[in-house]
């Protein structure tokens, strides 16, 4: 699919068919997409839960506003980021750089991340938020409809996935095949509104 009709159809889809499963080769294909979404000095902090228990699905779907599409999407990511990869082995993001560059990149990072525990968090967000851009419009481009979530217990579902303690949860994003359409667009504001070109 052109990349700019999936950004034109990508909808958040809330009604899902629930037989319908995704081949172990599709989720692969595009979990290979999304692992390429850039983050901050390559640390590649994001780290997808992949729900497939039944039971553990029903137990988030209880704290996720009885949200249908927690149970019935072929797919359901819990998007988490490790808020200390950074400090984690960060020679292995630039193994393959040439050495001058490694020799500037691991200390920039140690000297950006370190006792930063908002921008550690900030930077947590914002690389999940560009892989759930990337799933969803990978989704599309396979057939798939998606919807990212906010709409849960963070604590609860922390709790049900046993997330780490130096991890945060930024959001759902479940994918499948679409049993309802999405409403119509609701309204986009104008691009003179949104667009600011120089100073507020």
């Amino acid at each position: 699919m052109d990349t700019f009709e999936a950004i034109k159809t990508r909808r958040a889809v809330k009604h899902y068919d629930p037989q319908h499963q995704m081949s172990d080769a599709e989720i692969e294909q595009l979990m290979s997409l999304v692992r390429l979404s850039p983050t901050a000095f390559n640390i590649q902090n994001f780290r997808f839960v992949r729900v497939q228990d039944q039971t553990l699905r029903e137990s988030i779907r209880a704290v996720a506003w009885d949200q249908a599409q927690v149970t019935d999407a072929s797919l359901l990511l819990v998007l988490c980021a490790d808020l200390k990869a950074w400090e984690k082995e960060p020679g292995r993001y630039w193994a393959n750089a040439p050495e001058e560059v490694r020799d500037f990149m691991l200390p920039a990072i140690a000297q950006y991340y370190r006792d930063k525990e908002q921008v550690q968090r900030d930077e947590a967000m914002r690389s999940c938020g560009i892989a759930a851009q990337t799933i969803m419009l990978a989704a599309k481009a396979m057939g798939y409809d998606s919807c990212p979530m906010d709409g849960f217990d963070f604590d609860a579902v922390a709790r049900l996935i046993n997330l780490p303690e130096d991890h945060v949860i930024a959001m759902f994003v479940v994918v499948g095949k679409q049993t309802k359409a999405a409403w119509e667009r609701p309204g986009q504001l104008p691009i003179d509104e949104i667009l600011i070109n120089d100073h507020f």
